[in-house]
This record gives structure tokens, sequence and C-alpha cells, in this order.
């Protein structure tokens, strides 16, 4: 539990940092916009690299229960963790559920989190989606104060058309189907769908 407590720390502490806009100018001036890129992306991938060995760790030799979820909540965790694969994707991809999300990258770690929280009832799982949440949560609140300080150009306008959103449905569809078939009990070891 402690690799993946660390983890948690290094991961979630780097991304919070940056809600503290005036430490990050600060940085920036410091180590110039490379350098803190640099930094940033080093300490979030020790984190996450932490967060999985510890995780597995954890899973392995010293899991903890604390409540049973009913077997509903595993269904509905499935349809949540697509909404959050679709989210992923219009992050990237300028159009009417990027829009309406404003923040999909965030929205979709919130639902993911909280459909993990719905599906595990261990302490592990309760610090690691909990804490993610909570992270996203501040994050999404941090962002929404900044979008009210910062004068836009005006509203971003969707771009014509269903295309993009289309497109976010299509291919967060197919990343979705590859994790829950192949790439998490591959990665995670725990099989998503039953009989796997």
């Amino acid at each position: 539990m402690t690799l993946l407590l660390l983890g948690l720390v290094i991961f979630i502490g780097t991304h919070l940092s940056t809600t503290a806009r005036g430490n990050r100018r600060a940085l920036i001036a410091r180590l110039g916009e490379g350098g803190y890129r640099s930094l940033y992306s080093l300490l979030s991938l020790i984190g996450i690299i932490l967060i999985v060995i510890g995780y597995g760790q954890y899973r392995a030799n010293g899991y903890i229960p604390v409540w049973e979820p009913p077997v509903f909540t595993r269904h509905l965790a499935l349809l949540l963790v697509w909404f959050a694969f679709v989210a992923f994707a219009a992050a990237y991809l300028p159009g009417r559920i990027k829009a309406r999300l404003k923040h999909p990258m965030l929205a979709g770690v919130k639902i993911w989190a909280f459909a993990h929280l719905l599906a595990n009832g261990d302490l592990g799982s309760i610090l690691l989606f909990g804490s993610f949440l909570a992270w996203a949560v501040i994050a999404r609140i941090s962002t929404r104060y900044r979008d009210e300080v910062v004068v836009h150009g005006g509203p971003a306008a969707p771009p014509a058309g269903w295309r993009n959103d289309v497109l976010a449905i299509v291919l967060g569809t197919v990343a979705y189907l590859a994790f829950a078939f192949w790439l998490h009990p591959w990665l995670v070891g725990v099989p998503v769908l039953p009989g796997r």
C-alpha cells in the first residue's frame, strides 16, 4: 500500500500544483516552459508507475475489503466507463460533446473514478479512485474559476455538423472495447467482463 500512496501523492500532488497559478508561473519563470513541462511529465510518469506497481502489489498481497458492492454496480460501472471513454476522446475532438462537457477530460476522469468506486469495495480501490475523483472535482472547480476570470474572445461555438461527435463516440467505443476485452486484464490483472 505504501507505493500506491506514494504514487498518488506524487501524481495528484503534481496535478494539483497547477491550480496554484502563482507558483506555476514562478516555476515556469525559473525552469522555462520546456523545463517545467519536462519536470511535470517526469513526476506524472513516476506517479503513474508507482500507482500501477503499488496497486498491483496491494491486490496481490494486502487486499483489504471494506464493503461488498451489489452485483448491479459492476454492470452500471461498465456503462459509465464507456461514457468516460467517449468523454476522453471528445477532449481532442472539438464538437458538441466537448462544448457541452466544457472540460471532457476532467468529466471522463470523474465518471471513470465514480464508476470504479461503485464496483469496488476494498480500501485500496477506495483510496485510488476516491483520490482521482477528488482531484478531478478540485481541478474542475479551479478551472471554472479560471474560466470566469479569463476574458475569452467570445463563446466557443462547436463546429457545424456532427462529425467530431460521431468520431468521439466511435473512437471512445473502440478504445473502451479494447480496454475491456484485452488491456484491462493485461495491465491491471482484473477481468472486466464475466467469464474472461
